[in-house]
């Protein structure tokens, strides 16, 4: 510690890497006192002048302040306020363009100047050292000062952080070309700004105060050596002129020859830095209680008659400025104006745009004394990696690959690079032989990765309060789950409790469960009638076809046994026995065809018949189904009955469907192996089917025909008697009758008995619903 105070005693300073000399151009205005302008007809101010939020408006257009009235409220730590700058009107509270590179627009309250200048009511304090830190520190905060070197960061905050702090540097480097504001505040206000300086002091309680001084401002330093003359805590430094000494990082190197690591902040090193006009106004705020409202700001420039500092309001804009120093209009936008000095400073586009916590000058260059501004085209060409940039950055970084990256985007690379060290000096730019405008870059290249941050920070807000949403329902649910569970429990214990109201609970339950089944119970009934009618009607149709079917296969398949049987013994016969005995066989065996001829009509009947049931069958399967499915809402039928009836009604249409064919085929046999007796034939079959009335089992019998070949070759012999033919049909006819009757009492049977079991199941099933549905 002793070393570096004697170091500064002894005028010998530590430096930094890089740096630049460029041309002062101080002398324009470092001669001359500051200038009181006249009030203007309207000011624009802006609510945020800061770095931080802007603060909740109290004022409505239409309402009239007064010079020191607050027109916000600061909502948090980061926002401060804002004063009116003079008497007058809010006129409109609108968006309008501020000083900012990119030219944006945010809320300003427009005040027009009513010129009286009449202040609010304020309670002066020279006592200041009996205030306590706290009541110091909210006076800061209450007067919305910031830092006004140019970061614009909130004065209270960087005073009530502070703790062990070995150095309270006051920077009155002001190492811009140009600029002679800070330069002539201190040579005109030096006792106004050492009582700020002591004001810190004893919110802060610093060990050691330096003020420090570039050798080019010989009348700030004299100034301020004569008003901390006696102070021994407080040290004058006079440090070389070297562009950017005035930055915070580069200033405490010189002065103490420590450097803050990259991320890092200088209060974590134990030191806290001011710029003079910061001190300034906190000597006017905690003293006079006078708001931040006015700052000096350097108007120079050779295109300027009179360039020249001047005590300016706060919301003043450009155009009344310029109209004061005799500049020339700006003729559609010829004339460059430049918010702030030559190095760091940006180009205006409008005259609108307002003075602010932060300007410290308005630079109207003419086009001798700075050529590059008047080029509305840029003049860039490649990089020729010559390395100049890297070799007077005072943050020592590489600001030719910070470009290239800043050009692709790529944002993380930039952080790789520390981008956020760059303190915007201008030193690389200054030197590029390519005229490349690197500043520009890592301007755009901070601004769209603060938007992105600020993108991540809401995304990640919004996503707690997504889980916490979450987390809450789930809480609620359990909670309604639990508390149903236990109003449950309450019920069926009291339910259980001997008592009236128990037993009226209980018989209030049993009389609705009893009234729902009656319900069910006749809504069942209703339906149980037409739905058995139609399922016993499908099921004795389909099992009566079946058995029919079955019965005239098994016929078929025995008469064609004894008719292969019948040729062989009447073959062998013929040839033992002598011809009169072959002939009377002959024509016993065309009598037998003669009686079949009969039974062959029958079975094509029978098809006949049986085709037109299958068909009428098929029509009304669609409306017993209907039925059935009807009743099955009310009673439910298994699923396995309904297929049966589905397969059953398939396999009697293929049996109608061979049946026919069968028949088909054996007429046509009949008709080619009989023509000579056609004529008699189809007169017995006339007779036969005109006299004979065939029972319905006969009839679904013949649904399948006989496969009987026919074996008589000689069907027209003229030696046939009728009676026996007769005779022989007849005996055939009864037994057939005798079997089908049979057949179909079976089938009759056990359609009744399928039918009855099926009534039994819907039974049940609709049984078992209601009790499912009462449960």
């Amino acid at each position: 510690m002793q070393s570096i105070l004697e170091r500064i005693t002894s005028g010998k300073f530590w430096s930094f890497h890089g740096g630049i000399h460029p041309p002062e151009q101080k002398a324009l205005t470092a001669t001359k006192a500051i200038r009181t302008l006249p009030l203007p007809k309207q000011l624009i101010v802006p609510l945020q002048q800061h770095i931080g939020g802007e603060g909740d408006l109290l004022v409505n257009v239409g309402d009239k302040v007064l010079k020191g009235q607050p027109l916000t409220l600061a909502s948090n730590p980061m926002a401060l306020p804002i004063h009116a700058p003079t008497s007058g009107i809010i006129t409109a509270i609108k968006k309008s363009v501020i000083a900012h590179p990119s030219g944006l627009s945010e809320l300003c309250l427009f005040i027009d100047v009513d010129g009286k200048d009449t202040w609010i009511k304020r309670n002066k304090n020279q006592d200041y050292q009996q205030l306590s830190s706290s009541e110091i520190i909210k006076k800061i905060a209450d007067a919305g000062i910031s830092g006004m070197g140019g970061a614009g960061f909130p004065t209270h905050i960087k005073t009530n952080s502070a703790a062990n702090i070995d150095f309270l540097i006051i920077n009155g480097a002001e190492c811009e070309p140009y600029i002679t504001a800070d330069d002539l505040l201190m040579t005109e206000q030096s006792q106004a700004i050492v009582d700020g300086i002591n004001i810190l002091k004893q919110v802060i309680a610093p060990k050691n105060i330096l003020i420090a001084i570039e050798d080019n401002k010989p009348n700030a330093i004299k100034a301020m050596e004569i008003a901390t003359k006696g102070l021994a805590h407080i040290h004058v430094c006079v440090v070389p002129t070297k562009y950017p000494t005035g930055g915070e990082k580069q200033l405490i190197k010189v002065l103490t020859g420590k450097e803050v690591p990259s991320g890092s902040l200088p209060i974590n090193c134990g030191i806290i830095m001011q710029n003079v006009a910061t001190c300034f106004a906190i000597s006017q705020a905690v003293i006079n209680d006078t708001p931040l409202i006015e700052r000096v700001v350097t108007v120079t420039g050779q295109a300027l008659d009179t360039p020249q500092n001047a005590w300016v309001l706060l919301g003043t804009t450009i155009d009344f400025l310029l109209s004061q120093f005799s500049a020339q209009p700006l003729e559609s936008g010829k004339q460059p104006v430049i918010m702030g000095g030559p190095m760091m400073g940006f180009g205006v586009l409008s005259e609108q745009v307002p003075i602010i916590k932060t300007s410290n000058c308005i630079l109207i260059p003419s086009k001798q004394e700075m050529p590059s501004a008047f080029d509305r085209q840029s003049k860039e060409v490649e990089c020729i990696r010559c390395g100049e940039c890297a070799v007077v950055c005072p943050s020592q970084l590489l600001p030719q690959e910070l470009q290239w990256s800043a050009k692709a985007k790529d944002y993380p690379q930039l952080e790789k690079l520390n981008l956020r060290d760059c303190i915007d000096c201008g030193a690389c730019a200054y030197v590029c032989p390519s005229q490349i405008p690197l500043v520009q870059y890592y301007r755009i290249a901070k601004a769209e990765i603060r938007q992105q941050q600020i993108l991540d920070i809401k995304a990640e807000k919004a996503k707690v309060r997504f889980e916490a949403r979450k987390l809450r329902l789930e809480k609620e649910k359990i909670a309604r789950e639990e508390k149903q569970k236990k109003a449950a429990a309450a019920r069926k214990a009291a339910m259980n409790k001997a008592t009236p109201e128990a037993a009226n609970a209980k018989s209030a339950v049993a009389a609705a469960l009893a009234r729902v089944k009656a319900k069910k119970a006749g809504t069942t009934t209703a339906a149980a009638p037409e739905s058995s009618k139609s399922e016993n009607n499908v099921e004795d149709n389909t099992q009566k076809s079946q058995v029919a079917a079955a019965i005239a296969r098994a016929k078929a398949k025995r008469e064609q046994k004894n008719q292969t049987k019948d040729r062989g013994n009447n073959a062998n016969t013929t040839e033992d026995k002598p011809p009169q005995d072959s002939a009377i066989e002959s024509t016993a065996d065309n009598t037998k065809s003669v009686a079949s001829k009969p039974d062959d009509k029958k079975a094509k009947i029978a098809a006949e018949i049986a085709k037109a049931k299958a068909k009428k069958e098929a029509k009304s399967a669609p409306s017993i189904t209907q039925s059935t499915d009807e009743a099955s809402t009310e009673a439910p039928i298994p699923a396995t009955q309904s297929d049966n009836s589905q397969a059953d009604d398939k396999k009697a249409k293929i049996a109608a469907a061979i049946a026919k064919a069968k028949a088909k085929k054996l007429a046509k046999s009949t008709q080619a192996n009989q023509s000579t007796d056609l004529e008699v034939t189809s007169g017995n079959a006339d007779v036969d089917a005109n006299n004979t009335t065939l029972t319905k089992s006969e009839k679904k019998a013949a649904i399948k025909p006989s496969h009987e070949p026919n074996i008589s070759d000689n069907i027209g012999s003229s030696n046939t008697d009728p009676s026996n033919t007769d005779s022989s049909n007849k005996t055939q006819n009864q037994a057939d009758d005798k079997k089908a009757k049979i057949a179909a009492a079976i089938a009759k049977a056990k359609a009744k008995k399928l039918a009855k079991s099926a009534n039994e199941n819907t039974s049940n099933n609709a049984n078992n619903n209601t009790q499912k549905e009462l449960t």
